[in-house]
């Protein structure tokens, strides 16, 4: 089994994280059950990336993770392939300062 680049299957979408996170943003893919993102973090600050299958619970987790809670981490600069939920909703929250974060459907590495 080789290893396949990245391949886009829909529109990446944007926003800025901060102190309070925006409103979520639903990542939609050409594909059934497509579950990878590519997520790029240009600030210059670590964010927490909240996600789910519905805005509520994407809003719900963007939270700065202090002992144990669902965010994801996104430090500064980062380029990650990501799994989570097919067509899942997006938003960050930073402890302090703006990023602004990409997130483009697809599949592969």
């Amino acid at each position: 089994m080789g290893l396949n680049a990245f391949t886009k299957t829909g529109n990446t979408i944007t926003f800025t994280a901060n102190v309070a996170a925006p409103t979520p943003v639903q990542c939609l893919s050409t594909t059934l059950g497509g579950n990878q993102y590519r997520v790029i973090n240009t600030g210059t600050i670590t964010v927490f990336l909240g996600y789910g299958s519905t805005s509520a619970e994407a809003a719900n987790n963007a939270v700065v993770v202090t002992s144990s809670q669902t965010a994801f981490p996104l430090l500064p600069s980062t380029d990650e392939i990501l799994t989570f939920v097919p067509n899942a909703y997006f938003t960050a929250i930073s402890s302090s300062g703006t990023a602004t974060i990409y997130i483009t459907p697809g599949d592969g590495l």
